[in-house]
């Protein structure tokens, strides 16, 4: 066997100072929001896009992803709690994100970002957000395997991860891992589109593209991944994978419907 199997002992706090602490999963999410920007500014200047739209979607998008990812696990996934204890929904420190939620927060974020600020089609601004996005969900699902959370079923496969801070003892799958390689291939896969073809000019297919490999990968390797709440276990599809068709869908229907190029001459 190329592996006898991985123990997981990485604690996910870097380091404390009094009250105050550190952790993996929030830096990888200041990375990524750092990288993201960076990567988001170069294109607005390659297109040479006013740089006071970037500062704003920044606002949007950071306000967007932390509200809507929390919404998302309060009312997917464990509403019956939250419902007998409405104050603990704001305390997202305690943990609790849900990245279809994430997801949904963003879409309505652009769409009233497009109509108040750059009066295009929210498309137009998925297109490009997008690119960074993929890259940020590499690195949330990294931050998830520091905190020895979201993994999967038994397995005997060699690269089987023991999640020993959790007290398991047998290996499972480290989907966090299977995620993250999925969204780092789709990152250079629209960073690709955006740069080296026309993609940007059919409007809505670089977003589409992104739905139709990110939540198709999420659908599939939920299949290897434990579920998230007990009331999963009877479902035929657990909620992640509910939650992903319809945007698997959508994805589809903005590939087919991208407007064709026209050659320039």
């Amino acid at each position: 066997m190329l592996l006898n199997f991985i123990t997981w002992t990485v604690d996910p706090e870097i380091f404390s100072f009094g009250p105050i602490s550190v952790r993996y999963y929030g830096l990888f999410f200041a990375i990524s929001f750092m990288l993201g920007y960076n990567l988001l500014e170069r294109m607005f200047k390659s297109e040479k896009i006013p740089l006071p739209w970037l500062e704003k979607l920044f606002m949007y998008v950071v306000i967007a992803t932390i509200v809507g990812a929390r919404l998302g696990h309060v009312f997917f996934y464990d509403w019956a709690y939250y419902s007998q204890n409405i104050g603990e929904i704001l305390m997202v420190w305690h943990g609790g994100l849900a990245s279809h939620g994430g997801a949904i927060g963003i879409i309505l974020a652009i769409i009233i970002y497009s109509k108040k600020v750059t009066k295009k089609s929210p498309l137009w601004t998925l297109d490009r957000l997008i690119v960074p996005i993929a890259l940020a969900s590499f690195f949330i699902r990294m931050g998830n395997l520091m905190n020895s959370e979201i993994y999967g079923h038994v397995t005997e496969l060699p690269w089987g991860i023991v999640f020993a801070n959790n007290g398991e003892d047998l290996p499972k799958h480290p989907t966090q891992i299977y995620e993250a390689l999925a969204y780092l291939a789709l990152f250079g896969l629209t960073l690709w589109m955006y740069w080296k073809t026309r993609a940007k000019e059919r409007t809505g297919l670089i977003f589409g593209t992104f739905l139709i490999g990110c939540f198709a990968a999420r659908f599939f390797i939920e299949f290897v991944k434990e579920d998230q709440k007990a009331f999963e276990a009877d479902m035929m599809l657990n909620m992640g994978q509910w939650l992903s068709i319809p945007f698997v869908l959508a994805g589809i229907y903005l590939v087919a419907k991208a407007p064709k190029l026209i050659d320039k001459k």
